[in-house]
């Protein structure tokens, strides 16, 4: 399948387990919305950067990507996801654990471990963070945290304090949270690091080292197909093939946890979609959720020109939330209309052509236009990963802008 200079002629296997994760996937699209409805009703000199590996978590049963940092003593895999805000790990003795690949962490081993108190600032703060104010446990001086996901997924368990490794670089009195009851679409991973922008995330913490700055290249699922996550603003480790454009991160006090961005239009085989929603409220971009919704209005727009390009193949069941499917097995290659959604500020995402379509069956029998709708107008639009793969995507949280460039992360 190509678009336009682009050729791929993998297949990639899917497996059908990944259809209740899509499932999910929706609602925690639709419980983001829920939290999001209830919360609008209700400069760093010297910064450090690293870089370290980043993976599709397809060997570990999920469809978000993964990163590995040392925890203590301990390496963990955790999930990338800058849709949330605090960074936890399955920990022992756990009361109810999900089998994950590799040991949980022992806090009781490691001598730099410490108890996070249920008076302090640090767990009064927790209810901007998750959500969930902080409480006091079955020992009185230790802070129980809980965080709930959109798709069903929870942890609960006690913050504690920490030394965390990325890379060559340790960062000290690190606050995380000590999973002793999790459960949810969580794969085989230690657990999740929060990329969100409260004080407790991962890039708040390390704000001294990192200047707040931070970025990652998401690649495909096929083997030995890597991608990077960069803490810090050095762009000279950066292969990226088109220039970074900048768009500015919409402003909200009730929503400041998010990363909003103002998607002024979007462009299907050089044909431009007109959509109400289009500069109008702000859309989120999001690691943790896998398919991209959008407005219904712009949706409809946006299915209905694809159809009118990519016409002439025979029709395939919808699957999950997907509902633009084709059979294209009597197919070797077949030309895929562009997509390109367009920012203020003249920034531009050029989605890869690995994520305008999900291979459902890898006979080709049954390919889906990986995009969806939301269910109501007003809702918030939201990027999901698989539509940034191949992208490099910038967070400044300083300078609160948000950057895309091309760069071709799946491949060596």
């Amino acid at each position: 399948m190509k678009d336009r200079g682009h050729c791929s002629t993998k297949k990639v296997d899917w497996n059908r387990r990944f259809q209740k994760q899509l499932v999910l996937d929706d609602a925690r699209v639709r419980a983001m919305q829920s939290r999001i409805r209830n919360m609008v009703s209700g400069h760093t000199e010297d910064a450090s950067e690293i870089q370290v590996p980043l993976t599709s978590g397809i060997k570990f049963q999920i469809l978000n990507y993964i990163v590995s940092m040392g925890l203590g003593s301990q390496n963990m895999t955790v999930i990338v996801d800058t849709g949330s805000d605090l960074t936890w790990v399955q920990c022992e003795p756990c009361k109810s654990c999900y089998d994950q690949q590799g040991p949980l962490f022992k806090p009781s081993t490691s001598n730099s471990y410490q108890s996070v108190f249920c008076n302090s600032s640090t767990c009064q703060s927790l209810g901007f963070a998750t959500g969930n104010s902080g409480i006091c446990g079955s020992n009185p001086s230790t802070c129980n945290y809980m965080v709930n996901y959109g798709d069903g997924s929870f942890t609960t368990g006690d913050l504690g304090v920490e030394s965390i490794h990325l890379g060559s670089i340790s960062v000290n009195n690190f606050i995380f949270g000590c999973g002793r009851n999790n459960k949810g679409l969580f794969g085989g991973a230690s657990g999740l690091m929060g990329l969100g922008r409260s004080n407790l995330s991962m890039i708040s913490q390390t704000n001294s080292l990192f200047g707040g700055v931070f970025s990652y290249c998401l690649p495909t699922t096929e083997a030995g197909a890597s991608g990077s996550l960069v803490m810090g603003g050095d762009s000279s480790v950066f292969r990226n093939v088109t220039p970074i454009a900048y768009t500015r991160m919409i402003p909200s006090l009730q929503l400041s946890n998010f990363y909003i961005l103002n998607l002024t239009g979007i462009n299907v085989g050089g044909v431009a979609l007109e959509a109400p929603s289009f500069g109008n409220g702000g859309i989120l971009i999001d690691s943790g959720t896998v398919i991209t919704r959008l407005a219904p209005s712009a949706y409809k727009a946006l299915k209905a020109e694809f159809l009118k390009q990519f016409s002439g193949f025979p029709p395939a069941p919808a699957f999950s939330i997907l509902d633009t499917c084709f059979n294209l097995t009597a197919y070797d290659e077949v030309n895929i209309p562009s997509i390109r959604m367009y920012f203020e500020g003249n920034a531009e995402l050029s989605v890869d052509v690995s994520g305008i379509f999900y291979v459902v069956k890898s006979d080709a029998s049954q390919v889906c236009l990986a995009l969806a709708s939301l269910s109501d107008e007003l809702d918030i639009g939201i990027i999901g990963n698989y539509q940034q793969r191949n992208q490099r995507v910038i967070y400044d949280t300083e300078e609160s802008k948000v950057g895309f460039a091309g760069e071709h992360c799946s491949f060596a």
